[in-house]
């Protein structure tokens, strides 16, 4: 019984600390935040295509093991960093539509338990959306034309609505979110 409530106590403490319960898998939580790393530090001008290759391909294999072992790694397993990264590596699958609508249902599962965040099944809904050369849903995904001006990758469903799309996944309206790619960009 002492040791029951030493570890109560303990988790307490570390729920305190954190603002957030610790996660139920630490080491996977490790793992998505490593891989999201290696992913990050890839994506640069600098980098080889067979570096990018390797890691990509790496980390699509690595997400489908996961989400077959455990289902969408939401907040309660892997803490918020850790479904964020999760979330980041499926959004990043792009050689793999199927392996991203898969995360995408199993996401949208864990939205509705409050288990993930809506604003990262917004931007994975738009994700899938454009690759299937369907309209996007939230207008999250851009890219630039030749002569450097910033377009949706496919027209954006209902545009006039929009923003109350994104407000209710918890975005900003569409005109901050361009600001913020053109200043980025």
């Amino acid at each position: 019984m002492r040791a029951f409530l030493i570890s109560l106590l303990t988790a307490l403490a570390l729920v305190a600390a954190c603002g957030e319960a610790a996660p139920e898998n630490p080491a996977l939580r490790a793992e998505l935040l490593d891989r999201l790393k290696q992913d990050q530090e890839i994506r640069t001008l600098e980098a080889s295509q067979e570096d990018w290759d390797r890691v990509e391909k790496a980390n699509t294999e690595r997400m489908r093991q996961i989400l077959d072992r455990y289902g969408w790694p939401g907040f309660a397993l892997v803490g918020e960093d850790g479904a964020r990264a999760a979330w980041a590596l499926v959004q990043h699958a792009d050689r793999d539509l199927e392996l991203q609508k898969r995360g995408l249902e199993l996401m949208r599962a864990a939205v509705e338990k409050g288990d993930a965040d809506p604003s990262d099944l917004a931007f994975l809904v738009d994700r899938v959306r454009v690759a299937e050369k369907r309209p996007q849903v939230y207008g999250t995904q851009w890219e630039t034309d030749p002569q450097g001006r910033w377009r949706p990758r496919t027209p954006i469903e209902d545009e006039a609505r929009v923003d109350e799309r994104r407000a209710g996944a918890g975005l900003k309206p569409l005109r901050e979110y361009l600001e913020e790619l053109k200043s980025a960009g």
